[in-house]
């Protein structure tokens, strides 16, 4: 069942299943109240949605295009990374993220609003507005790494994080690579989601003897990743070795700049960090 709530902060907290959103908008008072009054109408549609297309959704691609709105938004998002291993859940987190942002703006006048579904953020900016995200590269030593500082003028409405995320790390989604985080800007929540699950597994050291890697459906029988071998735990590595994987990374981010699938990359591994951008444009300041 849905949870709705307000926080004492004042933020919309929306908790359905494993869907885990706060929300905030900035703005005239009665114009954020409606807001929030949209979102929580929209909310506890969103998880039935996608649970009657779910085994569609857990097909990799090539894989017929689903029904539901938020189900169709995933899987335009992993459509561009069909050519290697990628189900429509790749997006999700975003494309929930974008599908409540949605609802939120819908008719409002706002300055600002964010949804952060767990770590994948939409967001909107009205002309003239900017909005400052802390970017936090390993769970396990959380602290500021850099920040993000987005302008209205810059089209970015998404951020998404993935990474090695087994259970002791604080994640919730599993990755194939080993990098602490790739951090990506995209368009959208959902493409920035989709990009950088790619990214984040090509990180990586194949045949590496620290990286001690699992079967998927051995910690969740119900990932869609089944019995591929994910990164379950990571030993000591030399700074080279953490330099060659994260250049690996490096050159999958490049080819996605390139295609214009995302508008930048942060790759963050045992405390080196690549940053990845457009010429000229630098929306990223590294602590």
């Amino acid at each position: 069942m849905s949870q709705i709530c307000r926080l004492a902060n004042g933020r919309l907290h929306l908790r359905h299943g494993p869907i885990d959103c706060l929300v905030q908008a900035w703005g005239a008072a009665d114009e954020v109240e409606a807001a929030y009054a949209q979102a929580a109408t929209a909310f506890p549609g969103i998880l039935p949605e996608l649970c009657r297309e779910l085994k569609l959704l857990r097909r990799p691609l090539p894989s017929p295009e689903p029904h539901g709105p938020i189900a169709r938004a995933m899987h335009r998002a992993v459509h561009p990374h069909a050519a290697g291993f990628i189900t429509p859940m790749a997006a999700v987190a975003g494309a929930v993220a974008d599908a409540i942002l949605a609802a939120l703006v819908a008719g409002r006048t706002l300055a600002r609003a964010v949804v952060n579904n767990g770590g994948d953020i939409a967001l909107h900016l009205a002309a003239g507005e900017t909005l400052r995200c802390g970017l936090v590269s390993d769970l396990a030593a959380p602290r500021l790494d850099g920040a993000f500082t987005l302008s209205a003028d810059h089209p970015a409405r998404g951020i998404a994080t993935s990474g090695r995320a087994c259970t002791s790390r604080g994640g919730r989604s599993f990755s194939r690579g080993i990098a602490d985080s790739v951090t990506i800007l995209a368009c959208t929540a959902s493409q920035a989601d989709a990009a950088a699950t790619i990214a984040a597994n090509a990180v990586d050291l194949p045949g590496h003897p620290a990286i001690h890697r699992r079967p998927a459906h051995d910690i969740d029988p119900d990932s869609d990743l089944g019995a591929m071998l994910v990164t379950w735990d990571l030993g000591i590595l030399t700074q080279a070795e953490i330099a060659t994987a994260l250049d690996a990374g490096a050159v999958v981010a490049d080819d996605l700049l390139k295609a214009g699938h995302i508008l930048g990359a942060v790759l963050c591994l045992r405390g080196q960090t690549i940053v990845r951008h457009p010429t000229r444009v630098r929306v990223l300041e590294l602590a």
